[in-house]
């Protein structure tokens, strides 16, 4: 009798995973963030000394960092992002990350009109109710808003690929974005087990529905009710 074998593919929304693994796990040089990742997704295969054959391939998608010139507001300063430290820590981290076995980098791109600093969260709020003045501003109240393109495209026609080529028995999704729910049906649809991994995040009702399962590999963190981290479901840890 043949014994039947999960093949599992692991896609990762890697801004969503960055912005995440920080609130989780803290910050960390490139080459530990690169190594926290794969360890993280390899958490979601069986255990076992065939964990690894269990792996199809872990799809990484991402933006390479920006190259522009941008205008800091409150500095009043032009800076070059690619001689800035956030240019040198995703540029290390792809490297490293490239390195890793059965790892596949998709590269979205930068939005061409992006690119601006923007007040960051209740800051506007507390400009306009007089609880703080033009004058007061700092590089802490702004944050650089770069947009991404084509990094959801790509990981939809990825799961169209492993669906409708058979490669895969199960995918493993990292991300919280509801824009897959039509992805995650087809998949489902096929005879694909579709497990979401959100990171305690707060996912959709939408998303929530059209999934076989909710795990995320990490400890439920304590509740902040300043950041909508946890989405009321109690996946696997």
């Amino acid at each position: 009798m043949a014994i039947f074998s999960e093949r599992t593919a692991i896609l990762v929304d890697g801004g969503f995973y960055r912005l995440q693994a920080k609130k989780l796990f803290g910050n960390k040089d490139p080459e530990a963030r690169a190594d926290e990742l794969f360890s993280y997704c390899m958490r979601h295969l069986n255990k076992g000394s065939k964990e690894e054959a269990s792996l199809y391939r872990i799809f990484y998608y991402d933006c390479p960092p920006s190259t522009k010139v941008v205008y800091n507001p409150v500095t009043q300063r032009a800076i070059n992002l690619e001689q800035s430290d956030q240019y040198r820590w995703m540029t290390s981290f792809i490297e490293r990350l490239v390195t890793k076995r059965k790892v596949a980098l998709r590269r979205g791109e930068e939005l061409a009109t992006a690119g601006e600093y923007v007040l960051r969260p209740g800051v506007l709020k507390d400009l306009c109710a007089g609880k703080r003045s033009i004058e007061s501003l700092t590089d802490r109240d702004v944050r650089l808003n770069i947009t991404q393109k084509g990094v959801d495209m790509r990981i939809g026609l990825d799961i169209a690929s492993l669906v409708e080529r058979d490669l895969v028995t199960q995918i493993i999704l990292i991300s919280g974005d509801s824009d897959f729910v039509p992805a995650a049906k087809y998949a489902r649809r096929r005879g694909v087990d579709f497990v979401l991994d959100p990171m305690w995040h707060l996912v959709s009702a939408s998303l929530n529905e059209h999934v076989d399962g909710i795990k995320s590999c990490v400890k439920r963190p304590p509740l902040n009710e300043e950041d909508p981290l946890f989405n009321g479901v109690s996946p696997s840890t």
